[in-house]
């Protein structure tokens, strides 16, 4: 086995693979690759390299094998954990999957379609709209993060109600192990009992056991009739018993479901252009809805106002617009996709994507609250999620404390206070955003030394020297 290389050496042999083009190392070229979305965690890197397809990508990670050069899988870089940021340490590369973004293949009879692991997620779901099909992970950063990403770290998004996480939505998935060695599991199956499901271990994976280089997608078909629905609700007990009378009366055609707070609205407000109230009065909390039919279904508007007719006679609702048309519908759920961004704006947030049993989030959100007040006098909860599938975003502000400020930064105090109530509750620390660099630490206090041991001897299997995305998950 060969001895590490010299930078310059290794920039070399990298070019020699993918092109002198595609190696990057000028500092201002390779600075957006070397931090987080978030603006927290900020790394060093070798070079960033541009493979331009599976092959490439092998012979980059075995010579990274060969020298022990750690590789950073990075997509869009619009995740929220740190994950596709390379440490301090500077002696790896980060390997962007940015070229590699081609359709490879759509089957509309069999409903599936084959991408390239850089293939931006806009544009994946826009070539299904174009064969009349629909693929429904959806979330705010779909017109720039690309469904690698996406695959490597199980996102959830606003669809996961009726359609699943990505997990649900993957047939099968082409990998670059640490050695180069290729799995080729591009297969449109959904019956395929031939022993362990490989797939699964690198889907959420975040880069930690090899490199997603192409996957094989379900697809459904394109719904023909939607209603979306912005309604004000009294508190988060509403807002379960809303939609547990919203599935009984229209079933399981209610794809979205979404819960913000006030709070959220005033940000969006605040901090987004051209953006609006969308009810006239102000009210503590809101629903946001979609219901969709694949059939062309007239009756389905009528089903959707007679049901939350009847919410309203049961006190559910206190007010509620329905979108008359695509473009309402879009302005309703751009306040709803761009809090994260409008968050981002109003100072240090410290961000919690956690899960906890549905009939269970009323008592968390209360309880979290009053508790976090005490321990932090004057906090600001922001507050808003997937209230559909137990996913909350539970996001504080605490006063005093800045982005600026890196002690303010570091502090895992707020953090601490909400995983333990969260663990209380059976909950999960990770619902969608996955661990990265930002809840490794954590991790091992939320699994039993038992999943822990195990989570261990498959990096081990598949990473045995540790170059897959070190200092992340593990």
């Amino acid at each position: 086995m060969s001895a590490v290389l010299s930078p310059s050496t290794l920039v070399e042999r990298l070019a020699a693979i993918v092109g002198p083009a595609h190696v990057l190392t000028d500092a201002q070229e390779i600075a957006p690759a070397l931090h987080d979305w978030r603006g927290f965690y900020i790394g060093k890197a070798v070079a960033v390299v541009r493979p331009a397809n599976t092959a490439e990508v092998a012979a980059v990670l075995k010579l990274c094998t060969e020298t022990r050069t750690p590789v950073v899988a990075q997509g869009g870089n619009t995740g929220m954990c740190g994950a596709a940021t390379p440490t301090t340490k500077g002696d790896a590369i980060v390997l962007s999957l940015a070229r590699m973004n081609r359709i490879v293949a759509l089957d509309p009879l069999n409903n599936t379609i084959t991408v390239e692991a850089g293939c931006i997620l806009a544009n994946l779901q826009q070539a299904a709209r174009e064969a009349d099909r629909y693929f429904p992970l959806s979330l705010g950063a779909e017109g720039s993060c690309q469904i690698g990403g996406n695959l490597a770290t199980n996102a959830g998004g606003i669809n996961v109600l009726r359609y699943g996480n990505t997990r649900d939505l993957t047939l099968g998935l082409e990998v670059v192990l640490s050695t180069g060695e290729v799995w080729g599991g591009l297969r449109g199956l959904r019956k395929d009992n031939t022993g362990y499901d490989l797939k699964q271990l690198f889907v959420g994976s975040e880069g930690t056991l090899g490199i997603i280089t192409g996957a094989v997608l379900k697809l459904f078909p394109q719904p023909r009739t939607s209603v979306t629905a912005f309604g004000a609700i009294p508190d988060p007990d509403a807002a379960i018993a809303l939609l547990s009378h919203l599935r009984s009366e229209i079933g399981d055609r209610i794809s979205a479901f979404e819960i913000i707070s006030r709070h959220c609205i005033e940000l969006v407000l605040k901090h987004i252009p051209g953006t609006r109230d969308p009810l006239s009065a102000a009210a503590p909390w809101y629903f946001l809805t979609n219901v969709d039919d694949p059939a062309i279904d007239a009756g389905l508007r009528d089903a959707v106002e007679q049901a939350l007719a009847g919410a309203i006679e049961k006190g559910l609702v206190t007010d509620v617009a329905l979108a008359e048309s695509a473009a309402q519908a879009q302005a309703f759920w751009r306040i709803r996709e761009t809090i994260p961004e409008a968050s981002k704006s109003d100072g240090l947030l410290y961000r919690h994507d956690i899960s906890v049993p549905i009939s269970g989030i009323p008592a968390f959100i209360t309880e979290a609250g009053a508790a976090l007040e005490k321990q932090f006098p004057g906090v600001r909860i922001i507050c808003f999620g997937h209230i559909g599938d137990g996913n909350l975003h539970y996001n504080c502000f605490v006063p005093g404390r800045r982005r600026d400020d890196p002690a303010a930064v570091a502090m895992t105090d707020v953090n601490k206070a909400v995983y333990q109530m969260v663990r209380e509750r059976n909950g999960s620390i990770s619902a969608e955003h996955g661990i990265g660099q930002a809840k490794r630490a954590e991790l091992p206090h939320h699994k039993s030394a038992v999943e822990m041991d195990l989570m261990h001897a498959v990096k081990k299997t598949f990473d045995p020297l540790g170059i897959m995305n070190p200092g992340k998950v593990l």
